[in-house]
């Protein structure tokens, strides 16, 4: 049980940092060929508003558990 609640902790926290770094190694190394504005802005906002977005959710559902 001490491992599922560790795991339950910590996974929100990895899918957020795993987001954050795959978003931008995308946005810098992707082959400028498949440049496109509309995919750019995408990976912007991945990268730049969904994690500290995220990050409130993710602290309200241990407080949650804490309680």
């Amino acid at each position: 049980q001490g491992r599922h609640k560790a795991f339950s902790t910590c996974f929100p926290h990895l899918a957020v940092v795993s987001l954050f770094i795959s978003t931008g190694m995308f946005a810098y190394l992707k082959p400028p060929s498949i440049s496109s504005p509309s995919l750019d802005l995408v990976l912007a906002v991945l990268y730049s508003v969904v994690p500290p977005a995220v990050n409130p959710l993710i602290y309200s559902m241990r407080n949650q558990e804490l309680k």
